[in-house]
């Protein structure tokens, strides 16, 4: 039986989501919304979903939904599910809550009348109650109180689907692969000659965009090297169900295809050139990346074939992330002159350096300065809204043409 599914995302990327999702599940109907993507499925869907999708933190199945005004009202939604048709009693659960304007004072108070009604059916049911796992729960729920309505979702994902299960090497302030498959899917980066060509990170960090590159380029589902909470409920436990999986794991193995344009990574620290080389091993794309340190206000452009375009995919250092290294290395925090100035340096190696490509290159820049093309001394041709955690930026596109870059 088809079930109410909500894919939620970082802001400003919804319609890219929603993209992504009808890809994975054609004969969906998929329906942006503001921090998401609603659409319907049954086990097959969330299991695809949560193999195949890049873009979205979770995949959350709705099991509840109505209004509300007191926590005794949150205890009747809860119990209105049959909770013996996702978990026995051995398994444990946990309850988390978000709210947006709820008139109800305590959150955890709420999420406890969540976790009484679903215990107290359970042992109405078969005499006995599960347990209650903060770290590693079976049953993971989420109740989301709005003004006045409540929804109650099964996670269906677990640990958040930025947790790839390949990053265990990283650095200060590590970009999230959903929010580098975000940049790359802004671009319009599907690693073909005909979508983007090849690609470099000159500030690479732990390797995060490249590796996440490389990943689309070889069709390595992003989901093939980790669990799902899913797992451990019960409609996806039936033989029927674990084979249908398997089925699933398979075919994405199969798919799994060498790299057809290049991906070259940079970074100036050489420790995180290292941390980023070890990364794409786990990954299984690392003799897809090459790999080089050095400061990107001196590399040379990758050589490429006369007639491939390039992609320059980059979330710098800014002030409230990570300082700047290299040669534009600030004497200190407070000196404040220095990110412009690395910025104005780099447009001018940009156009010494990489505008001589007959087949041109662009630049993809992802950062909260909205003046940043006025301290680059470019015009942008696009930007484009998201979210660095809590960090408002943007992802500002600047052409690289031959003779000019305006």
């Amino acid at each position: 039986m088809a079930l109410p599914l909500f894919l939620p995302c970082a802001a400003g990327v919804e319609a890219f989501l929603a993209d992504e999702a009808a890809r994975i599940l054609p004969k969906a109907r998929m329906h942006p919304v503001r921090g998401g993507v609603a659409l319907e499925g049954g086990p097959d869907e969330v299991m695809a979903l949560n193999l195949e999708c890049r873009l979205p933190q979770r995949v959350l199945i709705e099991v509840a939904e109505g209004t509300y005004r007191s926590e005794d009202e949150l205890y009747a939604l809860g119990r209105s599910v049959d909770w013996t048709q996702w978990i026995t009693p051995q398994h444990t659960l946990r309850v988390d809550t978000t709210a947006q304007r709820s008139p109800l004072k305590s959150l955890n108070f709420a999420a406890l009348r969540i976790k009484d009604a679903v215990c107290d059916a359970m042992r109405e049911a078969t005499g006995e109650r599960p347990s209650v796992d903060t770290q590693r729960p079976d049953l993971q729920l989420v109740l989301h109180l709005g003004p006045e309505r409540a929804s109650l979702y099964v996670d269906s994902s677990g640990e958040p689907l930025f947790k790839r299960g390949w990053r265990e090497d990283k650095g200060d302030a590590p970009l999230k692969e959903t929010l580098a498959a975000a940049m790359l899917a802004a671009a319009g980066w599907r690693g073909t000659p005909d979508s983007g060509g090849a690609l470099h990170d000159p500030c690479c960090g732990s390797g995060t965009i490249a590796i996440e590159a490389a990943q689309i380029a070889c069709g390595i589902a992003p989901g093939l090297k980790r669990r799902f909470a899913f797992e451990r409920l019960l409609p996806f436990a039936t033989p029927a169900m674990r084979a249908q999986w398997q089925r699933l794991k398979s075919h994405a193995q199969s798919r799994i295809r060498p790299s057809a344009v290049p991906i070259v990574a940079s970074d100036v620290s050489f420790r995180m050139v290292d941390f980023a080389r070890r990364n794409a091993e786990r990954a299984g794309v690392d003799r897809y990346i090459s790999f080089h340190g050095g400061d990107a206000l001196e590399r040379p452009a990758p050589e490429l074939p006369s007639g491939l375009h390039g992609t320059l995919m980059l979330n710098p250092p800014y002030g409230e992330r990570i300082e700047v290294g290299g040669k534009a290395a600030r004497p200190s925090a407070q000196d404040r002159d220095v990110p412009d100035d690395f910025f104005a340096r780099l447009a001018t190696h940009w156009k010494r350096a990489y505008t001589l490509h007959p087949a041109g290159w662009t630049a993809y820049v992802l950062s909260p300065d909205m003046k940043l093309p006025s301290a680059m001394r470019l015009k942008e041709s696009r930007r484009v809204p998201m979210w660095n955690g809590p960090i408002e930026c943007r992802l500002f596109r600047f052409d690289l043409v031959s003779g000019t870059m305006r």
